[in-house]
């Protein structure tokens, strides 16, 4: 399967940097270029930034954002990238709007320009699952994917997991 496959940057910690004299991460611009060329990455994509925001500051205007444009997107693999904190929660407006394609959120615990993040992985991961798996929103973290009903993430341990079914 060779195709191309849609990325929309919303930003979360996956492109945040550090500011050195104020202390603070702050946004400039989409590493997603650079990130995709350090992994040698020969997948087909179009990149597309819609935002860039701390997704707990993500309105659900914001939220309406990226549900249309995926809707509105003529091609069926889309990954988002995504803070975090609710990335769960977009998920689940994505999957109330949208049935008829393959979508996967991912992020980054690590900016990218520390140069210690997950983020090359998890894109990486979210790469090779949206190429291979069934229609559906998920979630592609710590090396795994997650149907978006059956995730959250551990704010103990910075890992995403299985909800415990009772």
């Amino acid at each position: 399967m060779n195709s191309k496959t849609k990325i929309f940057i919303t930003g979360g910690t996956f492109d945040k940097e550090y500011n050195e004299l104020t202390g603070k991460l702050y946004f400039n611009y989409t590493h997603m270029h650079e990130l995709l060329k350090l992994g040698r990455c020969n997948v087909d994509v179009d990149i597309e930034t819609l935002m860039m925001v701390d997704s707990l500051d993500m309105t659900e205007n914001q939220r309406d954002i990226i549900v249309q444009k995926c809707i509105r997107e003529p091609l069926n693999t889309i990954i988002i990238t995504h803070g975090t904190d609710t990335m769960v929660q977009t998920a689940h407006t994505l999957a109330k709007n949208i049935k008829n394609k393959t979508i996967i959120l991912t992020g980054a615990m690590i900016p990218f320009k520390f140069g210690s993040s997950d983020g090359l992985f998890n894109m990486g991961s979210a790469l090779a699952y949206v190429q291979s798996i069934n229609k559906g929103i998920y979630i592609a973290m710590n090396g795994q994917i997650f149907n978006y009903e059956n995730v959250k993430k551990n704010a103990e341990s910075g890992v995403f997991e299985e909800l415990e079914l009772c």
